[in-house]
């Protein structure tokens, strides 16, 4: 897909019968993902009469990226998004995890333009939060940049991203259950991944700004979503940034850190109710809601 930032791979998915009656969805994926991680929701998504997407961010795997560090700061990935959603008509943002700060930055692009043109309906926090990742996730990031230590060289770097998945990453995939030919997917996902993109995005997913009062300014309507054991940035921060927003919060049941993932027909349900009711439709209940 071609906007005035670039081309961005993406999966697109439309009702399967009648016209796209509703709003255009624009989906985020978070660090290390891709937009297969939307695979299990979008077409159920999109039955509800309207064009969902999902992409790839620049440097994500099949988005090319540049090897200069400064083309993943949050505002660059942030003005990608708002390019793509000016290119797309899109009516809700949604970003998970990483994509909800990259989300956020696109609403804040251009001192707001994206919301102030009336053009966005409603913006979508999965699984985000106001600042820095916390916990055990952020021990992780931290593991994984003390790894790469000072390389910059690309080609250094590339080597560097494969040692570690080989070595690492890659047995506790397996450890953990998950099945041969999701790994294989993994494993070309993260090799195919820019590097120095990875590395910016970790070191930006450690550093972020708490933006959550410049959102709120923004007077988009916000839906803070998580799962209820969600293990990157606890559930009582994303209660209080919800607070903070003035939002509407969903906590899915059986879910954690990809409610996309682990709770699909839930996770939909919660979304469309939430669009629907930003376009003026009548809205059914929503599981777990305040």
């Amino acid at each position: 897909m071609r906007c005035e930032r670039g081309t961005f791979a993406v999966l697109e998915a439309y009702p399967q019968a009648g016209a796209c009656e509703l709003g255009t969805a624009l989906l985020v994926p978070g660090y290390t993902g891709s937009k297969e991680d939307f695979l299990s929701v979008l077409a159920a998504l999109a039955d509800g009469d309207r064009r969902v997407i999902a992409v790839d961010l620049r440097g994500q795997y099949q988005t090319p990226g540049p090897d200069d560090p400064a083309a993943y700061d949050l505002a660059e990935l942030g003005a990608d998004v708002a390019a793509l959603a000016d290119a797309t008509g899109t009516t809700h943002l949604l970003g998970h995890s990483f994509g909800g700060l990259v989300a956020r930055a696109a609403v804040l692009a251009d001192e707001g333009a994206l919301a102030a043109t009336g053009q966005l309906a409603s913006i979508t926090l999965m699984s985000s939060g106001p600042g820095p990742l916390t916990g055990a996730r952020a021990k992780d990031l931290d593991s994984f940049l003390g790894a790469i230590g000072d390389i910059s060289d690309p080609g250094e770097l590339r080597a560097k991203v494969s040692e570690i998945w080989h070595r690492s990453l890659k047995p506790q995939a397996i450890a953990s259950g998950v099945t041969a030919p999701v790994v294989e997917f993994l494993q070309d996902r993260m090799l195919a991944s820019n590097p120095t993109g990875l590395v910016t995005m970790a070191r930006q997913l450690l550093a972020a700004d708490d933006r959550t009062a410049d959102l709120a300014a923004r007077g988009v309507p916000v839906f803070v979503l998580y799962g209820e054991d969600d293990n990157a940035w606890a559930t009582d921060i994303q209660e209080d940034m919800a607070l903070r927003l003035g939002a509407r919060r969903a906590c899915i049941p059986g879910a954690a850190h990809s409610p996309a993932v682990e709770a699909p027909a839930t996770t939909v349900h919660a979304l469309t109710d939430f669009w629907d009711a930003t376009e003026g439709i009548t809205a059914t209940a929503v599981i777990a809601t305040s």
